[in-house]
């Protein structure tokens, strides 16, 4: 076994080395049979399995999609490489100064990952599905999305197992290859990325409502840099008061609740500027507290190619000592393809999906073009922390030459206000973001 994986690979926790060797399953000959993948999976690791099912025929399928014996493997991955440009005022330029840093031009490798999934060849829905992020900065490898997704219609959906999106906010459930700025909003921040538990998700069609509901613990994350909480439970439920495929219209609503203990009785909470490179802009520091309480509520409407949508977070942790802190944050966000694409949207998981190009730049086409504008804000000031508030407003142009190849335009108007201080930073922001879907 150890000879077969790169090194970086062999210190992967185990529950990455058990998807490793399902990867080994021997593999049928093309075109001897049929498989069925998810409906709106999006070509991602799988987030939910959809009760409808798409009969896809083995000579439609791609290089990396294999039947196997046992359960079919598809491959995919992504990357990201990033430029971001600063222009600062003196108040801005001093306001960095007191972080210690130095905000510089940058060109770096924003994200770079592999997938796996697939579909065991079994009488109930079971899937897996892997992930594998290259960090480097730290030169090494470490597990993403990696568990089981298993059907249970008698809970109208499926129950997933492993390490996954805790399921709070459409936009920290969405991949994040798939959403239409560079990076999720600032209020975001606050929750971790990804849990190690159990999730259940479930659809009812007919009254058109969709949920999540999971419980998470550290025993397996300890150590990663997204796990700042012993155990956390969370919930997100929503309704579509309009939905229409035929007309192309979703009206989409919802909530999300969370409730974390933190580990070793203190938390930090901090947050970037929605860019890479720069430093934490506000950050509370460290700071006692025994538990947080965090609910949101998020909207968004979309009609051909428009799209409108909106997310707000209220985040209050239990710290007496500091004045028991709230701190508030969302965005808004206004958006519009020029070539007439929408962006998709699963019912199952309540979340948008990858562009689909209807005609790439290499068959000839212009691609799909996207021009949006987003304000977003997070308050770091409460009790009697004082880790400051910004805002940022963002216009923006997407260009997906092809469902897997994708250029990126930013430009970013900041305000800090902190260290009795009102700074402001220009962003200049560029992406390549490439994907194998």
């Amino acid at each position: 076994m150890k000879y077969l994986l790169p090194k970086e690979l062999r210190s992967l926790q185990p529950a990455g080395v058990t998807v490793v060797m399902l990867l080994m399953l021997p593999w049928n000959s093309f075109g001897q049979q049929k498989d069925y993948i998810p409906d709106g999976t999006q070509g991602e690791l799988l987030e939910v399995i959809d009760s409808s099912k798409v009969p896809v025929k083995w000579k439609d399928k791609r290089w990396r999609l294999f039947p196997g014996k046992f359960s079919s493997l598809k491959f995919g991955g992504g990357f990201l490489y990033d430029f971001a440009g600063f222009v600062q005022n003196a108040e801005g330029k001093a306001q960095t100064d007191s972080l210690g840093t130095e905000l510089k031009n940058t060109f770096a490798v924003r994200d770079f990952r592999i997938t796996a999934s697939g579909k065991f060849r079994t009488k109930r829905t079971l899937s897996w599905k892997a992930g594998f992020l290259y960090d480097d900065d730290a030169r090494s490898w470490y597990v993403r999305e990696t568990g089981l997704m298993i059907g249970v219609p008698e809970l109208w959906g499926s129950i997933f197992v492993g390490r996954t999106k805790e399921g709070f906010s459409m936009n920290k459930v969405m991949v994040g290859y798939a959403g239409w700025t560079m990076e999720r909003q600032m209020a975001l921040d606050v929750i971790p990325i990804l849990a190690d538990g159990v999730k259940w998700l479930a659809y009812l069609p007919k009254q058109r409502l969709w949920w999540n509901a999971g419980i998470y613990t550290d025993w397996l994350s300890e150590g990663q840099s997204f796990s700042t909480y012993k155990w956390q439970t969370v919930g997100r439920f929503g309704w579509l008061p309009l939905y229409s495929p035929e007309d192309n219209v979703v009206f989409h609503v919802g909530v999300s609740y969370r409730y974390g203990r933190t580990k070793d009785g203190q938390i930090r909470v901090r947050s970037r500027p929605e860019a890479d490179p720069a430093p934490q802009f506000i950050d509370t520091g460290k700071f006692p507290a025994d538990h947080s309480n965090q609910i949101g509520g998020e909207a968004y409407f979309r009609s051909g190619p428009f799209m409108v949508g909106s997310e707000i977070y209220m985040h209050r942790f239990n710290s007496p000592e500091t004045g028991n802190p709230v701190f508030v944050g969302g965005d808004v966000m206004v958006s519009y393809f020029l070539t007439g694409e929408s962006r998709p949207y699963n019912t199952a998981t309540g979340i948008f999906g990858f562009v689909a190009v209807n005609k790439s730049v290499f068959k000839g086409g212009p691609g799909a073009w996207e021009v949006l504008v987003r304000y977003s804000s997070l308050d770091l000031n409460g009790g009697t922390l004082q880790g400051g508030k910004f805002w940022r407003i963002t216009p923006m142009v997407n260009w997906y030459l092809s469902k897997d190849v994708r250029l990126e335009l930013a430009y970013g108007y900041g305000v800090l206000d902190r260290f009795n201080l009102r700074g402001v930073t220009q962003f200049f922001q560029a992406r390549i973001q490439l994907t194998l879907l």
